[in-house]
Parts: C-alpha cells; sequence; structure tokens
C-alpha cells in the first residue's frame, strides 16, 4: 500500500472557515482563501493564505454619540500564512471569491503598502 494509492480527501478548500489555533490570531476566525497542499520552496510544507477578523466591532447603545459608534462598528481584518497544523477547520463554507484580491505576493509581505490596500478590501 503506498500512500500515493491511498490519499485521504480534502477538505481544506478555498472557502472553508476555519479557526487559527497558535501565535497571536489564535482563536481568531478566517477564512482559506489558497491553499498550498505540497508547499512551495520557501515553505516546505502544507500551508493555506487566510483572511479573518482580527477585531470584531463592539456592542453599541442608544446613548452612544455618533463617534464613539463609528469607532465600535469597525472591524479590524488580516490576511496570514499558515501551516496546516495551526488550523481548525469548521463545518462552514461561504462562496467568497478573494482569490483576486489576495496573492502570494502581498502576503510575502515585500510592498507594506500594497499589503496594507489589500487588507482595506477584505
Amino acid at each position: 500500500m503506498s500512500s500515493e494509492s491511498k490519499k485521504s480527501p480534502k477538505f481544506l478548500k478555498a472557502g472553508k472557515i476555519v479557526l487559527l489555533l497558535s501565535g497571536r490570531m489564535a482563536g481568531k476566525k478566517a477564512v482559506i482563501v489558497k491553499t498550498f497542499d505540497e508547499g512551495t520552496p520557501d515553505r516546505p510544507y502544507g500551508h493555506c493564505i487566510v483572511a479573518g477578523i482580527q477585531k470584531f466591532p463592539l456592542k453599541i447603545t442608544k446613548k452612544m454619540s455618533e463617534k464613539k459608534i463609528a469607532k465600535r462598528s469597525r472591524i479590524k481584518p488580516f490576511i496570514k500564512c499558515v501551516n496546516y497544523n495551526h488550523l481548525m477547520p469548521t463545518r462552514y463554507m461561504i462562496d467568497l471569491e478573494l482569490k483576486s484580491l489576495v496573492t502570494t505576493d502581498i502576503v510575502a509581505g515585500r510592498n507594506p503598502t500594497a499589503r496594507a490596500n489589500c487588507r482595506k478590501d477584505v
């Protein structure tokens, strides 16, 4: 029985909702944008690009000012390259096309302004 003849089904696909398990974003929810099952030359392990919410909107009440409501309603997104071992997949999928917005060049971090613009678009 070779490893090629008995492959497990691919369940980490683009659009799958996952929870991050380690690092600064541990416990945060994210969406898989692109997967690299075989790895790349600089990351020789299975990994994927995820986009998620770093800071969720806070609860607002009637007596809050417009300025405070605007500040509390803000969402802070993140884009990250994560090893498969640090993800916990959920049963949920969404139909969201982020592949065109988020690319490997942007995630690599060679251009910080492009990364910031991509985060705003997400």
